[in-house]
């Protein structure tokens, strides 16, 4: 039997007390998306969100970091324009692949809101403020963790902003 994964974002919400749950699924296909993971974790897809990471032109209040954070559902696209509004920046853009690993700790697929390198201002699509409980990733490609979406905007001190196209 596999040893249960242990990521920086387990060990943040264990460390806070936090209750979560884990989902594990096979990675081996590369070309997996939100509708797959949500097949494989048994979880409806408005459940799962992801994490984008982006740079903004200023950096947002009582922040002095220009990087910031958006956790919208795995089916819904990022709106930039809404993005700039709701982080008081005149244009953001997508954070480079490349410069993800180093600045958050965490690789494409499997990067969370909790627990990065450093704290970013952190955004999560209103919609999730009508849902009970939140599944976004525990920090490595294949595993999930489903906590409340109360104790997500907490330990990641954010905010709910609309955030999607649509």
């Amino acid at each position: 039997m596999a040893k249960p994964v242990k990521t920086n974002v387990l060990r943040h919400l264990d460390a806070h007390k936090i209750p979560y749950e884990t989902r594990e699924y096979d990675v081996s296909d590369e070309n997996y998306d939100g509708k797959l993971v949500s097949a494989k974790v048994g979880l409806p897809a408005e459940m799962i969100y992801k994490t984008l990471v982006l740079t903004g032109d200023r950096s947002p209040v009582g922040s002095k970091s220009q990087y910031l954070v958006c956790v919208i559902p795995v089916e819904m696209e990022l709106n930039l324009k809404a993005v700039a509004r709701a982080t008081g920046n005149k244009a953001v853009a997508m954070l480079p692949q490349k410069d993800l690993l180093p600045l958050t700790g965490y690789l494409r697929g499997g990067c969370s809101p909790i627990g990065m390198k450093k704290a970013f201002p952190t955004f999560i699509q209103q919609d999730a403020e009508a849902l009970e409980r939140i599944s976004v990733s525990a920090g490595v490609r294949g595993c999930q963790v489903i906590l409340s979406v109360e104790a997500l905007a907490q330990c990641t001190n954010a905010r709910f902003a609309e955030l999607c196209r649509g």
